[in-house]
């Protein structure tokens, strides 16, 4: 539990410290991301990101569980 922790620590700063660079990705506008904007009103269903996002956590939780 110790190592989890200090392993997603490390990855939490390492993302601040990339954030500049992050932001320019695709990531959240992606071919099936849902948005609408009217006046008044934004509805964003990032759905594609979020499968992506599911699949790479769970390959990586794999690999360090194995």
């Amino acid at each position: 539990m110790t190592r989890l922790l200090v392993i997603l620590g490390l990855a939490l700063v390492a993302a601040g410290l990339l954030w500049p660079w992050l932001g320019r990705l695709p990531i959240g506008r992606l071919p099936g991301d849902i948005l609408i904007r009217r006046e008044g009103f934004t509805f964003y269903a990032p759905i594609t990101t979020g499968i992506l996002l599911s699949i790479l956590i769970s390959v990586i939780l794999w690999t360090v569980r194995r």
